[in-house]
């Protein structure tokens, strides 16, 4: 077998677990249907356009090891070379019985048979028998991740930073290696093992962070960590990937109207050449994050000599961001862009028209809208991206630049005419 055959093979049988024993009845909803499944059992999406090229075998490479994992994982195997392992074994051992059939003497004639005749035979039906045991072996064990917990509770309340400490058994599981990772970075993967419960954790940034319970490279279980703000809050880090921040003690209102650091507040705080955030993150997740507007004024001032100054506004939700890095057009490598599970990076996407001026005040809008998101400059449209996995409640909103952004007015609302947050920033007389 060739690995396309693998995979169609691996698909087909998933249908036909799931009622579909017919390829050519399989209807769009049908397909729907099997990558909600697939999600729910392995939380690996699979686009409803990715099985139906697989389904067909109409692909030059084999997909992504997270894809063709979550495919073996869904039938019951570890991963996709147990898969493929299996499979073979089982080719194997029904090739071999079928050939034994033709010639099968009946008993009658083995007893016949002159002893140098019957030994042949004998060795040949003991291979068989091995071969069956062989595969009765090697059938695939259930990972037993269903027979897993995973919890939390946070013991300095809404406190940044913020201990959390993770109650955990995976001693059912099986797999060679456990991990939790405290949100998104995987840099903030930290192993944990058998027989033992407890791992306690510290969030230094604000946000609604999904936790994960890993087994080997698979996500078994996640937990919503919640960690609000007390209306906005700013810091910065030397790089994206930092770990530590630094916080900034200010309100962010300088009194022009408008939300912002100043330069004084960054010098007092060391942090030229950083990245800043300006954060707000609800107490309580509220809305549909499926549809959402969200609107705001802004530039950035830059600091210092970067050649590339940018914003990026976020929209916060209970699976993720939701965001767009806006730069100048001599820039646009640098873009970035996420909606769902759906990322673009600039370097390997043409994300050209996400170049403008940030240095001058500029009206950026997103509006989601059944999982199809769109841009807007000024109003003009400028980008849309569709994606899959729901999003869940709309969770907080923020600002990240390399320079000082200044934010004139925002306002994030729900679809069904809820206003999550709303302000334009003058002081009151």
């Amino acid at each position: 077998m060739t690995d396309r055959d693998f995979v169609t093979t691996c698909l087909r049988e998933i249908f036909e677990r799931n009622g579909y024993e017919d390829p050519d009845k399989i209807t769009q909803r049908d397909f729907e249907h099997i990558s909600a499944e697939i999600a729910a059992k392995t939380t690996i999406l699979i686009s409803v356009a990715t099985l139906k090229r697989l389904m067909q075998g109409r692909f030059a490479r084999l997909p992504q090891t997270a894809t063709l994992n979550a495919i073996s994982q869904y039938l019951g195997y570890n991963n996709w070379q147990d898969y493929k392992m299996a499979v073979r074994e089982r080719v194997g051992a029904k090739s071999k019985v079928e050939a034994v059939k033709p010639g099968t003497p009946s008993v009658e004639t083995i007893r016949a048979y002159p002893l140098r005749r019957a030994i042949p035979l004998a060795l040949l039906f003991a291979a068989c028998l091995l071969l069956l045991i062989g595969y009765s072996v090697i059938r695939p064990t259930d990972p037993g991740y269903d027979k897993a917990s995973f919890s939390f509770r946070k013991t300095t309340g809404n406190d940044i930073p913020n201990t959390v400490v993770f109650s955990y058994n995976i001693d059912e599981v099986n797999a060679d290696s456990f991990f939790i990772q405290q949100s998104w970075d995987r840099n903030r993967r930290v192993r944990v093992h058998k027989n033992q419960y407890t791992l306690t954790d510290t969030y230094y940034e604000p946000g609604y962070h999904t936790a994960k319970l890993i087994a080997n490279d698979s996500i078994i279980m996640t937990a919503g960590v919640s960690i609000p703000t007390d209306g906005w809050f700013f810091y910065s880090k030397r790089n994206f990937f930092d770990s530590i921040p630094q916080y900034i003690t200010t309100r962010g209102m300088p009194g022009d109207g408008t939300l912002s650091l100043t330069p004084s507040e960054l010098s007092a705080a060391n942090t030229i050449e950083r990245y800043y955030y300006y954060l707000y993150i609800s107490s309580e997740a509220r809305g549909d994050a499926d549809n959402f507007r969200f609107r705001a004024r802004v530039k950035v001032e830059p600091l210092g000599t970067a050649p590339c100054p940018f914003v990026v506004p976020e929209v916060f939700t209970e699976n993720g961001g939701m965001y767009v890095k806006a730069t100048l057009k001599g820039c646009t490598g640098e873009s970035l862009a996420q909606f769902g599970e759906n990322f673009q990076d600039g370097r390997v996407t043409d994300l050209s028209s996400l170049g403008t001026d940030v240095r001058n005040w500029m009206d950026i809008e997103m509006v989601c809208e059944e999982r199809v998101a769109t841009v807007y400059y000024d109003g003009e449209a400028v980008f849309t991206l569709s994606y899959n996995r729901p999003a869940g409640k709309l969770a907080g909103l923020g600002f990240i630049s390399n320079g000082l952004c200044k934010v004139d007015f925002v306002e994030l609302s729900s679809s069904n005419g809820l206003v999550f947050y709303s302000d334009d920033f003058e002081l009151p007389n």
